[in-house]
């Protein structure tokens, strides 16, 4: 996912996007603990959209604030 994706996005579709690859990146981390195959890049992948997705966030409410 790219940022530029994020951008035509409302703030209800971001919290949901949010909380699906917050569910994702809990159900990655239970499988790499319990010796499952996955990838490690996949959850830095993960948390790094994660991380996007708050960002956005964060810029629509400081415009807001405006």
């Amino acid at each position: 996912m790219k940022f530029a994706d994020l951008l035509g996005k409302d703030s209800r579709e971001l919290c949901q996007m949010c909380s699906d690859l917050k569910r994702e990146f809990m159900n990655m981390r239970i499988l790499s603990r319990t010796k499952q195959d996955i990838k490690t890049s996949a959850i830095r992948e993960c948390r790094k959209n994660i991380a996007r997705v708050k960002t956005r966030l964060t810029q629509l409410k400081e415009k807001k604030k405006q």
